[in-house]
Order: C-alpha cells, then sequence, then structure tokens
C-alpha cells in the first residue's frame, strides 16, 4: 500500500512537471534615459566683460602685438598683487627669459585673448579669465563632463599630462590670464599659479 501512495505521488508529480501550464513570458524593455542625456547641449551663456577689463584686454593686446615686453611690464606695475612667476623675479625679465628659451610671452597673451572667457567670483570680484576653461572647477573640467567641442579644445591647450593633473584633482594647469572687472589686471602665468 505505501508503494502504491508513493507511486501515485510521483506519477501525479510527473504529470504536472509535464503539464501544458503557460509559460511565464519575459520582455526586456530598454531602459529609461536619464532626462539630462535626452536634451540637446546647452551652449554657455555669453560672459559680458565689463568696459574696464575691456579697456585692459585692448591695452595689453595693443602692446603684445608690438612685441613690448616693457609695455606689458608697465601694465603689471599698476597692480602689486600681480603674478607672473613663480621665483618673484621682476615680470620683464622673467618674460624675456622666457622669450630667449623659445616661449614668446606676447604671442601667448594674444593666444589667450583669442580664446573665450569665463569668469570666477573670487573675494566678491569678478575676474574675467582667459580661456573659459581656467575658470570653471576642478570637478567640473574633467574631459566626460564637457562637451566634445571643449573636451577637444582642452587636449589641444593642457595635453594629456595636463589632463591626468585634472583627474588628479587639480584646477586648471595651463597657460591663463585674469583680468579683474575694474580692469586690475591680476596675473599671467604659464603654469601651475593661478587664482586659487
Amino acid at each position: 500500500m505505501r508503494s502504491a501512495s508513493l507511486a501515485l505521488i510521483l506519477a501525479g508529480l510527473i504529470a504536472a512537471a509535464c503539464s501544458q501550464a503557460e509559460p511565464e513570458v519575459v520582455l526586456t524593455l530598454p531602459p529609461v534615459p536619464d532626462e539630462r542625456l535626452a536634451q540637446p547641449p546647452q551652449a554657455p551663456q555669453p560672459v559680458e566683460v565689463s568696459v574696464a577689463a575691456e579697456r585692459t584686454r585692448d591695452e595689453l593686446l595693443r602692446e603684445a602685438g608690438k612685441g613690448s615686453l616693457r609695455g606689458l611690464a608697465n601694465i603689471a606695475a599698476r597692480n602689486p598683487e600681480f603674478r607672473s612667476n613663480v621665483g618673484g623675479q621682476d615680470h620683464q625679465q622673467f618674460w624675456d627669459l622666457l622669450r630667449r628659451t623659445g616661449v614668446d610671452p606676447n604671442r601667448k597673451l594674444r593666444d589667450l585673448f583669442e580664446q573665450p572667457v569665463g569668469v570666477r567670483e573670487i573675494d566678491g570680484q569678478r575676474w574675467y579669465v582667459w580661456p573659459d576653461l581656467a575658470a570653471m572647477d576642478a570637478a567640473d573640467l574633467i574631459p566626460e563632463k564637457l562637451s566634445f567641442k571643449d573636451r577637444r579644445r582642452l587636449e589641444d591647450l593642457i595635453r594629456e599630462d595636463g589632463i591626468a593633473r585634472i583627474r588628479a584633482g587639480e584646477g586648471y594647469p595651463g597657460m591663463r590670464t585674469a583680468i579683474a572687472e575694474d580692469g586690475t589686471w591680476i596675473y599671467f602665468v604659464l603654469g601651475q599659479d593661478g587664482e586659487e
């Protein structure tokens, strides 16, 4: 009797396993994209440079166009806090040394002013920074967060070693210049030192 009941139970289980029960249908739906990724890229708002800063930029471009390191040094001397080098040398002497080693500060300055301008707020004052990428926070400078156009510009400006430094948490490591809203020339640096 025991074997008959066991046989009936086994037969019932086999019958249940072989029955024509409807299979469970699983549909894989495409992932729902993040709304921000579906929006077209937004062009940055144009930066309006103050009249005083524009005058200083134009004056710097005139002096740089003449190839005048003395003229640039005279403009820098108007602001005792102006920075251009780490060694504390006289600006004109430092720039002359650079020119003799193959880096023309006049050309570099003209090249910077051809780049788009960015804005930073420093101690309640607006600074206009060239190139605009130098005005961005380090966390926003990571190439994957930039448009393809800005990513390409960043690569052209600071190369792979500069991008590696940004990925390590540093700010913009390339050449840059800044003019305050009141027209004061703040800095013209070719490397690490900037407004931070």
